[in-house]
């Protein structure tokens, strides 16, 4: 059947359609956008994953801003391809039969497979059957099991399905390093051998986010699979599968310059490169926007750099045309939502992602008095994001914007929709006029979403960290940033008092200056070159240097 690969790109998530529930965030949407462009550049690769029962869930915001949740129900069969192949893991002891099913992801006559690993079979044991049940559900010894069965059942999987000769195995992020275990079994143990053909990707720039097992629990869940070495390869008190990656890895990097940096002061001693993230120029472009591209920026669809060399030509009238169109669609869905009356000729700000501490997402609240200074009238505010079941810090969160929406409602019109998942974010990302995002400086590994904006014209105003730190670099027409240039302050609450007052005064003096009482083409300038840094800042230039960098191609 097949035979060679150039990289087999592992993922514990993929957002490759909204309608399967197999990711979370943007970890699984950076896998899907990557195997896309892999197909659009021919690159012969493969990606393995997790088939989730459940992956992130349907949410639904009651009026008093609490929320209720319920599975998101699918069925494999109606969009993927049952394969024959099965294989085996031992799991605490237990043999564990792992199935498998395909998607497909095709450009033009080249397509990449995603294969998705099952264990919900007949003849496993009740539990094992629930190791691919719920994505990032559970404790230590269910993560573990589910590490198990992606990367050595992964590895056995490829074997199965007829690839022998595979260049690269790259880990997308930690949760895949196990396959470094089968591996050293193919390879009589040695680490030189498995090294020689690794790649990864470190996402995560907070330590918490990293998996860290006890010993004990390891070599029980694991067992014999734990080769004799394994605190020297993967830490000596407890078994990292960050350091697990990075010591069998030949090369490694982090997702945009400032991670890579804070990546190499977080594991001393291993050589951390940095590969910026970028996203899927074709398949995060709206209709509008492909049809004024089609017109105006012949073969961007092949090469995204073509929009970099060009965007400055389009025409003023057929951009803001398309956009507002964009725009319409969106005002049209948050009204069909939330029952409000927002309105396509309001400069509208938009603010969507999940929902945890670092993103900071509640700093446009610091001062509500000055907040209502600012957008009297003049702005209307649109958030969307999920929090986890479990989470009550990020379920008060939400609680708490949607309540304060209703303190503002005389002065600021504020909108939190539900249920965020990709296709309401293709609609936010082309339909808003700002791209609003707040992380804490040295937190935001690279952040994409502010990217899908910048390709459909849309301004980001954003602290400088992760991907906007370089694209605000350049160029600072694209946009607007939040914060001093330095890279942090010491002081937590005082960064926050600091990038909060410095947002409120980047709104007043700059953005709704600039839409309501300037020239219309001052900002449709900035839409030109907001949309010309896709050329650098796409998923196609991405593949290009992990081919170059990590997959030796």
């Amino acid at each position: 059947m097949h035979t060679k690969l150039t990289t087999a790109y592992f993922t514990m998530e993929i957002g490759i359609d909204a309608r399967m529930p197999t990711y979370a965030g943007g970890l699984g949407i950076l896998a899907a956008d990557i195997m896309r462009s892999c197909a659009d550049l021919r690159v012969n690769a493969a990606c393995v994953t997790i088939g989730w029962r459940h992956g992130y869930l349907a949410q639904h915001i009651r009026a008093d801003g609490t929320q209720e949740y319920e599975q998101f129900a699918w069925k494999k069969e109606e969009f993927l391809k049952k394969l024959p192949q099965t294989v085996t893991v031992e799991v605490e002891g237990r043999t564990v039969t792992i199935g498998c099913w395909l998607y497909t992801v095709q450009s033009g006559d080249h397509s990449v497979p995603v294969y998705f690993l099952d264990t919900d079979l007949e003849g496993n044991d009740p539990a094992d059957r629930g190791i691919t049940g719920q994505l990032y559900g559970g404790d230590g010894a269910m993560r573990l099991r589910q590490e198990i069965v992606l990367g050595i059942g992964g590895v056995r999987m490829l074997r199965a399905l007829g690839y022998r000769d595979i260049g690269t195995f790259h880990m997308n992020e930690g949760h895949a390093a196990f396959l470094t275990l089968e591996l050293l079994r193919e390879r009589d143990y040695k680490d030189d051998a498995v090294r020689a053909s690794c790649a990864f990707t470190t996402h995560t720039p907070v330590k918490a986010g990293h998996d860290v097992f006890p010993y004990d629990l390891a070599h029980r869940i694991v067992g014999d699979m734990l080769p004799w070495h394994i605190r020297k390869i993967a830490g000596n008190d407890a078994l990292s599968m960050t350091e697990l990656a990075l010591n069998m890895s030949r090369y490694t990097c982090g997702v945009s310059q400032i991670h890579g940096e804070v990546s190499r002061k977080m594991f001393p001693g291993h050589a951390v490169d940095s590969i910026t993230n970028g996203v899927h120029h074709i398949y995060w472009a709206c209709p509008e926007m492909q049809e004024l591209f089609d017109r105006r920026a012949s073969g961007w669809r092949e090469d995204p750099a073509v929009l970099e060399m060009v965007s400055r030509s389009f025409d003023d009238e057929e951009l803001w045309n398309a956009h507002m169109a964009a725009k319409q669609r969106l005002i049209d869905e948050v009204n069909r939502q939330t029952g409000k009356q927002f309105s396509a000729q309001c400069l509208t700000i938009a603010s969507a992602r999940r929902v945890v501490p670092y993103k900071r997402p509640e700093l446009l609240y610091t001062n509500l008095e000055r907040l209502k200074e600012v957008c009297s009238g003049s702005v209307q505010i649109i958030h969307a994001g999920n929090a986890h079941p479990s989470d009550p810090y990020s379920q008060e969160v939400i609680q708490r914007m949607v309540q304060r929406g209703k303190e503002l409602e005389g002065s600021v019109q504020i909108a939190y929709l539900e249920n965020y998942n990709p296709d309401l974010a293709r609609i936010l990302v082309a339909g808003t006029d700002v791209w609003l995002n707040t992380p804490m400086r040295l937190h935001e590994a690279s952040g994409t979403s502010g990217m899908k904006a910048c390709l459909n014209g849309v301004l980001n105003l954003s602290s400088l960290d992760g991907w906007w730190a370089e694209a605000y670099g350049r160029d600072p027409e694209a946009g607007w940033r939040i914060g001093p240039l330095v890279k942090a302050i010491d002081d937590p609450e005082e960064h926050r008092k600091v990038d909060a007052e410095d947002l409120y005064t980047q709104m007043q003096y700059e953005v709704v200056h600039e839409y309501y009482y300037s020239e219309r083409r001052r900002w449709i300038r900035r839409m030109k070159r907001a949309i010309g840094l896709m050329g650098y800042f796409s998923s196609q230039r991405c593949v290009q240097e992990y081919c170059r960098k990590a997959w030796n191609v």
